[in-house]
């Protein structure tokens, strides 16, 4: 007998691939944390829950509300906007201090202010809501209903690996950042890089 779910299933951990593997602000702030080892295993679970709780509201439904109220996706823009500079701005900080930022000297976040750090990235990015509510939105709610929650389990699956192995995995760089200068190196190319999604996500917004 044909096994029907796989297809959907496949097709959901192939999509999720395609849209989560790539080098932004949430996955570089994942492998910081890694790096740190700190609070990784609540920050893998609360990103990689929160892109399968997306698609699912994508799948049932919520990809049809956004596309029909783009003053949402303005919103989410500016505030994910604000967000990026601001962590843009401590990141900077962080690679022209002189003091040394080796793993066990470097004040770590506290859980709550990691949560909250994880949220902002994960939550104030306008893209995430593109990628999950209205992409795989659209694509999972196009198969038979029977298959919806196959084509989310997919999407779910892949996140999980995808977060617990760019944290967890983190580990095997410790030697490199042992080094202070690999510190310095990381924080300045964050800095860039969320300086760059946020003037992007401003330059959306023009008409």
């Amino acid at each position: 007998m044909t096994v029907f779910f796989l297809p959907p299933l496949m097709k959901g951990l192939a999509m999720s691939a395609g849209l989560i593997v790539s080098i932004g602000a949430q996955n570089m702030f994942v492998l910081r944390q890694g790096l740190r080892r700190k609070h990784v295993g609540l920050i893998v679970l609360f990103c990689a829950a929160c892109d399968s709780a997306l698609v699912f509201a994508g799948v049932y439904g919520l990809g049809a509300m956004l596309a029909l109220v783009p003053g949402l996706t303005v919103a989410f823009s500016l505030g994910g906007a604000a967000f990026l500079l601001w962590y843009a701005f401590g990141a900077f900080g962080r690679a022209l201090r002189r003091s040394k930022l080796i793993i066990s000297g470097a004040a770590p976040l506290s859980l709550g202010a990691a949560i909250a750090a994880t949220a902002g990235f994960t939550l104030l990015n306008p893209h995430v809501y593109i990628d999950t509510v209205m992409l795989m939105g659209a694509v999972g709610s196009a198969l038979p209903k029977r298959e919806w929650p196959y084509f989310v389990l997919g999407a779910a699956t892949f996140s999980f690996i995808w977060f617990a192995a760019i944290g967890f995995g983190a580990r095997l760089l410790t030697p490199v950042f042992a080094q202070p200068i690999a510190w310095r190196a990381l924080d300045a190319v964050t800095g860039l890089m969320m300086t760059a999604l946020a003037l992007g996500l401003l330059l959306e917004l023009r008409p």
